[in-house]
């Protein structure tokens, strides 16, 4: 896992070294083991090169594996992030066709497939992976993003230079850019907790989307969506479950034996959850040492401590296990490095346990696999639940749900404080989103801020006028998928929630500690595979994750596979009340508030208000404020 970062000047100006070196420095923490730099070396060339890198080693550890990193001749240069998990057979492959390699790792492998393939080499790789690759013979760039998404890669792109890296504050180093906010992209932040790709919240910088590539050839930028799942959950003959769970335990297995390859130690966090826990029991399978596991303990908080369950996956594998106890202290400590480490607004408060068990992982080991992705293919979420019970529901005539459950729903008070009152919460969800048509459904299940506060809240000129871009950005998203109503959500959520969200408070999480976090569950190929089953088949009998449960059961501790659901939050509301009521106080005061033009002031009060008077829970809404505001101060300077 790396840092990478360069730019191109299609007009002859030289690229700076200086620049490209601090391009590299924004990024240290994603690469302390070494770092390098190309320059092109044709001062008179029309076209002027700079590459960075900023080293994690895991595959090939000697200064072979040196980047940037060219082919024999020095006319291809790449600068490369990520692990390709197939690469010891396309080195094979290659070898036998005549390429000669100076080292062992996967790097040097997308080189040479690139000098057979050009950029169809990215359909042989299977791995997580963002790359930068200058061809000078064909004076053309290159770069390229993993099918899912896992690996982050930003640009800015101006008709005369193109600037990339990994992360948006490494672009933010080259002098006079403009820091403007892009007005949907604040919308869509607000109404998501994340910035969806291709946006960013700045008007110049834009994420290279999952699946997707970029050429800048002959003064044009042209971007190529190379892959994208195919959803159809239909089949010309009925799914048996018990094939579908047999192929699905190999599958998973071949995702993590692959994700085992380093020169470095490998652990897996480990939760309660099933995710976690059949990834560890396909380690075990292949691993003839015990597997190091790491669980974060919250002593109680019986709601968010999975501690035990994780002890029982452990002990039946032998695992070298690591538990972290943390208690409220260690988490509100986390907080002020979490919010320094967003180069954009990112609300989800989980980052913060995230942060913490990330960076206990990293004194003990390089690369750590997770479970992230299975709720997204096989239908975790609460949300999928309630369009597989929606049909049963609108069973009950029109006049009783309108006239008597809706209302006796709505008058229940919600918070996220306590088990029923979230129960609740869920229901008002269900309730409201029960009667819309899909992609409305679908925005009111997903969204922080309801259309109607979102309006209120932004200024008009700065996306609060208009047509609602949250509604057409979900309307764009259904437009890309098929298949059954259950499996539309997921593949909704799988090419953009998963990587704007999930995978992005892991990346970002996981390094700032210099740790490798790879995900077995969204291999390529097994993600292809779930999404050919059908919908209903994932919540049989209106089990969540029926198919992972029902797979996996036989591997692990007796009921563990049963167990219910539970995400890993912290105690927001709470906080806001309490021990971080002074970020509300700081962040969302008057004065801030109307000096910067951005939100209207009433209805932000009116949102503090009602969650200090405990009228309604606006928890969640608070926070996204305090994260945009907290980004706002450091990157735009008020």
């Amino acid at each position: 896992m790396c840092g990478i970062c360069g730019k191109i000047d299609l007009f002859g100006t030289p690229v700076e070294k200086a620049l490209i070196r601090r391009m590299c420095d924004a990024l240290a923490p994603r690469g302390p083991d070494d770092s390098g730099l190309f320059l092109s070396d044709h001062p008179d060339a029309e076209v002027q090169v700079g590459l960075g890198h900023r080293r994690l080693s895991i595959i090939d550890l000697s200064p072979a594996a040196h980047q940037p990193m060219s082919n024999e001749d020095g006319t291809v240069w790449i600068t490369y992030n990520g692990e390709i998990y197939n690469y010891r057979e396309l080195r094979s492959r290659l070898t036998a066709r005549g390429h000669r390699f100076r080292s062992d790792s996967d790097t040097e492998v997308v080189l040479h497939l690139y000098e057979e393939k050009g950029p169809d080499a990215v359909l042989e790789l299977n791995g997580m992976f963002a790359f930068a690759l200058w061809d000078s013979r064909r004076r053309r760039v290159w770069l390229c993003r993993d099918r899912i998404g896992v690996k982050p890669l930003v640009y800015s792109w101006d008709g005369a230079t193109l600037l990339f890296a990994s992360e948006i504050k490494a672009l933010l180093t080259e002098p006079g850019f403009r820091r403007e906010i892009d007005p949907k992209a604040l919308m869509l932040y607000l109404a998501f907790n994340y910035v969806p790709a291709p946006h960013t919240i700045f008007r110049g910088i834009r994420k290279l989307e999952p699946g997707s590539s970029l050429l800048l050839e002959n003064r044009r930028v042209t971007i190529h969506r190379y892959w994208t799942p195919s959803v159809t959950g239909e089949s010309s003959e009925p799914l048996e479950p018990g094939g579908v769970q047999s192929a699905l335990v190999e599958s998973l297995s071949a995702a993590v034996a692959g994700c085992m390859v380093a020169d470095v130690p490998v652990g897996a966090f480990l939760s309660g959850g099933i995710d976690s826990a059949a990834v560890v029991a396909m380690m075990a399978r292949h691993s003839a040492r015990p597997v190091h596991t790491f669980t974060i303990g919250v002593p109680g908080e019986p709601r968010y401590d999975e501690a035990d369950a994780a002890q029982q996956v452990a002990a039946l594998y032998g695992t070298d296990h690591h538990e972290f106890r943390i208690g409220r202290t260690e988490l509100l400590e986390a907080v002020p490095a979490v919010l320094a480490g967003m180069d954009e607004p990112f609300a989800d408060s989980s980052a913060i346990p995230t942060y913490i068990v990330a960076r206990e992982t990293s004194r003990h080991v390089k690369v750590a696999l997770s479970g992230d992705g299975g709720d997204e293919l096989f239908a975790g979420y609460r949300s999928y639940l309630g369009e597989y019970w929606r049909t049963r529901y609108r069973m009950i005539p029109a006049l009783v749900r309108n006239a008597v459950i809706r209302p006796i729903v709505e008058a229940l008070p919600d918070s996220r404080e306590t088990r029923a009152g979230d129960t609740i919460r869920q229901a008002k969800k269900f309730v409201r989103a029960a009667g819309e048509c899909e992609d409305e459904r679908l925005l009111r299940l997903r969204e922080i801020f309801p259309a109607p506060v979102r309006e209120k809240l932004v200024k008009a000129g700065n996306g609060g006028a208009g047509p609602d871009p949250a509604l057409g950005w979900v309307r764009a998203l259904l437009a890309r998928v098929s298949g059954d109503a259950i499996n539309r959500m997921l593949c909704t959520d799988l090419v953009d929630s998963l990587p704007g969200d999930m995978l992005t408070k892991v990346d970002l999480m996981s390094m700032r500690h210099s740790l490798e976090v790879r995900v077995p569950l969204l291999d390529h190929r097994l993600v292809e595979m779930a999404l050919q089953v059908p919908g209903p088949l994932k919540l049989r009998g209106g089990v969540t994750k029926r198919l992972m449960r029902d797979a996996f059961e036989p591997l692990l501790p007796p009921g563990f596979a049963r167990r219910p659901k539970r995400g890993f939050e912290i105690p927001i509301a709470e906080w806001l009340r309490t021990d971080l009521s002074h970020l509300v106080d700081r962040y969302l005061c008057e004065e801030r508030i109307r000096d910067q033009r951005l939100l209207e002031f009433e209805t932000v009060q009116d949102l503090v208000t009602a969650h200090r008077e405990r009228r309604t829970d606006t928890s969640w809404m608070l926070w996204n404020l305090i994260v945009f505001e907290k980004w706002h101060e450091a990157f735009c300077g008020a």
